[in-house]
């Protein structure tokens, strides 16, 4: 009975010490924020990572793109056959311009007694044309007794004028400027566009005609096959100085070039040292 009944039994048991300080709970709470606002810091590491691989990608793409552009650049100035031959002016062939042409083909394969039987003299070749000629004028100039030459020729399969160049869109406009220069005579076409080749061969061996004009491969063609003689040539004429819409020469083309010398070297040459033939440069 040593307790007194002024304080209750209850209230002993929990004293002041017991109940939780308000200030420990403010703590706690800040504690709590901070944590979760460095968790959320913007200028954290991986933040930072994801800034920095949008400007190195764009750093890296950016020198690739100019190698691309100056490497088409370069491919775009490239020079052409067409670009040198513009800037070059022109000059009308000469004799010894064919005589290069024979030696730099047959220079590394033949023999010097060989190059020698492809050399051609002075004689062989009728006066060039200064660039001053139509084909009509210069037809005039180098065969001035053509009318004869026309009345007397009655064999087949062979031609009193034989021309030779680039295309055949070249010979149609080669036979239409010649229209002063030929009269009466008449004018086969020799080469392979909408005409096939037995057709040219029926053509030669029925008819009499004067001059034929075509291409170097249609004409070698014709003559392998026995279908054109040459025997009776007088004239064999080179379209020379002419140059297409790429401003190249009839020698300045790859095809053109090999068949024009193939057909000067296994027929013309021997007909032009025998003096039955003579070579003009147009």
């Amino acid at each position: 009975m040593g307790d007194t009944l002024e304080e209750p039994w209850w209230d002993t048991e929990t004293g002041a010490g017991d109940t939780p300080d308000p200030s420990d709970e403010e703590a706690i709470e800040k504690a709590s924020e901070n944590r979760t606002a460095t968790c959320q810091d913007p200028n954290s590491k991986p933040a930072g990572k994801k800034k920095r691989k949008k400007p190195t990608e764009c750093f890296l793409n950016q020198p690739e793109e100019k190698q691309e552009s100056t490497v088409k650049a370069k491919r775009r100035k490239k020079k052409k056959i067409s670009d040198v031959l513009q800037k070059s002016a022109p000059k009308p062939a000469v004799p010894a311009d064919l005589q290069n042409l024979l030696t730099q083909h047959f220079g590394e394969n033949r023999s010097v007694i060989e190059l020698e039987e492809l050399q051609l003299s002075d004689s062989c070749f009728l006066p060039a044309n200064d660039l001053t000629h139509s084909f009509s004028s210069y037809l005039k100039e180098i065969c001035p007794k053509w009318a004869k030459l026309r009345r007397n020729h009655k064999e087949k399969k062979s031609v009193v004028m034989l021309v030779l160049c680039s295309s055949a869109l070249r010979s149609l406009e080669l036979i239409k400027s010649m229209t002063a220069f030929k009269g009466d005579c008449r004018v086969l076409k020799l080469f392979a566009k909408h005409i096939k080749i037995k057709e040219q061969i029926n053509m030669l061996e029925k008819g009499v005609f004067h001059v034929g004009i075509g291409t170097p491969g249609r004409v070698k063609a014709l003559v392998e096959q026995d279908a054109l003689c040459l025997n009776s040539t007088k004239y064999m004429i080179l379209d020379w100085n002419w140059r297409d819409q790429k401003l190249r020469r009839m020698v300045d083309i790859p095809e053109i070039k090999k068949e024009t010398i193939d057909l000067l070297e296994k027929s013309i040459i021997k007909l032009c040292r025998d003096g039955s033939v003579k070579l003009g440069l147009f």
